[in-house]
């Protein structure tokens, strides 16, 4: 893709939120082994348990490549069984689609 990161927009879609998102420490070990940033992303939930926020995440991926529009964020697959599959909520798999394209 030739173009600038700062001509780049990014959206980030349903996913699960960070209230959902239990993790085992191994998980978070392996991201808070990398860049120190990532570290804010995971808060203490029991005793060997975290919640992830995997929006922060993205962001902080988005932003190390040079991206600084970053938009959405806010929908938590598992919470809106409206809108959402989750598997973590129903045991069962269901499709959703992501696209990217260029102006």
């Amino acid at each position: 893709l030739k173009m600038s990161s700062t001509e780049l927009y990014a959206w980030l879609g349903p996913a699960i939120g960070t209230q959902c998102f239990e993790v085992s420490d191994d998980v978070r070990n392996a991201f808070t082994n990398k860049p120190a940033q990532f570290a804010s992303a995971f808060k203490k939930h029991t005793e060997d348990k975290y919640l992830a926020d995997i929006y922060q995440i993205a962001r902080i991926l988005l932003n190390k490549a040079g991206v600084k529009q970053i938009y959405g964020g806010q929908y938590c697959t598992v919470t809106d069984k409206e809108r959402f599959f989750s598997y973590r909520r129903d045991g069962q798999t269901g499709r959703m689609a992501t696209m990217i394209w260029k102006v």
